[in-house]
């Protein structure tokens, strides 16, 4: 392809106080502020140039404010997996690290791999992920305090309930957000309803799957299990068969999906059967259960897709 009708691929660094920019294959390069005034200047100067992609890699919270900016600009913005830009780098023998170094590697990245397009989570989406995440955290502070609680000393095991019983409060206060967020949106409350109908799915459940796995009810149920990370992927080379494994996915998605599985493949009639014909034949209990998050998954899948509530499968 001539460099005249080269497609324009953009690589972003972000940190606290930059954002790092590199343009291919005219190597360009340039640094704004992570401000308001740094992200408009950057705005400006990309729309000149009509880029195919802008890739930038996903942070805590600091890529959301120029993600929107160059969003709400019409800008083909891509928010990607940081352990996929570093593999990339690897694989391209780029084992140095600078802030210039990474933005190149990003533009690269774009270049080469020409990342999808997604939607971006919307305000009240990203809302319901802080609280979700918040509440994730004082649920693991809480069980820290739990196990501190049981070998304490005396002296100290007082100020350890008092602790405990805070942490208690905090996580209800949480849980009362995150349910006022989904009741302002008729939509999530229709979606959670019909989620909890399932049983095995409760309130956490259905809100973690409301705010960390969009493409619920509209993708194939193999992308969609390969998206979470509990679709079995291949080892094979020539005629060796290696054991088929899950690796990757959205891990907080995963983590309740497993423990609305153990649940379910108590209380869920077509859950509980399939978790007990999986066990008769040999597998182990990890596979199995593996296996019913998967098929649980399915199950909401299609349950939001119909948009009907469940029902248990014909006898």
């Amino acid at each position: 392809m001539a460099v005249g009708l080269a497609r324009t691929s953009v690589g972003i660094d972000v940190s606290k106080q930059t954002l790092d920019v590199v343009i291919l294959p005219e190597r360009g390069r340039f640094t704004v502020r992570n401000d308001g005034i740094g992200i408009r200047r950057l705005v400006r100067a990309l729309s000149a140039r009509s880029p195919h992609r802008i890739v930038l890699e996903a942070t805590s919270s600091l890529h959301i404010a120029v993600t929107d900016a160059l969003s709400a600009a019409g800008l083909p913005v891509v928010v990607a997996n940081p352990r996929h830009v570093r593999d990339f780098a690897r694989s391209i023998g780029q084992l140095a690290k600078t802030d210039a170094l990474d933005a190149y590697v990003i533009a690269r990245y774009a270049e080469a791999v020409s990342p999808p397009i997604r939607q971006l989570p919307d305000a009240a989406t990203r809302e319901l992920q802080a609280l979700i995440a918040r509440r994730r955290q004082l649920v693991e502070m809480r069980t820290a305090e739990m196990n501190h609680l049981c070998s304490a000393h005396p002296t100290v095991a007082p100020e350890i309930r008092r602790s405990i019983t805070a942490f208690d409060r905090k996580v209800a206060a949480v849980e009362r957000r995150i349910a006022a967020v989904i009741e302002s949106r008729p939509d999530w409350q229709k979606r959670a309803a019909q989620l909890r109908s399932v049983p095995g799915v409760g309130s956490v459940t259905a809100a973690t799957l409301l705010g960390g796995l969009p493409e619920l009810g509209c993708t194939p149920d193999r992308a969609l299990s390969a998206l979470v990370g509990v679709a079995p992927l291949n080892r094979d080379s020539g005629r060796f068969r290696g054991k088929r494994c899950v690796w990757g996915g959205r891990a907080d998605v995963r983590a309740v999906l497993y423990m609305a599985a153990l649940t379910a493949a108590r209380c869920n009639p077509d859950i509980r059967a399939f978790y007990k014909r999986l066990r008769d034949a040999g597998k182990p209990t990890k596979v199995a259960l593996t296996a019913c998050v998967r098929k649980l998954l399915i199950v909401l899948n299609s349950v939001i897709r119909r948009e009907a509530a469940w029902m248990p499968c014909a006898a």
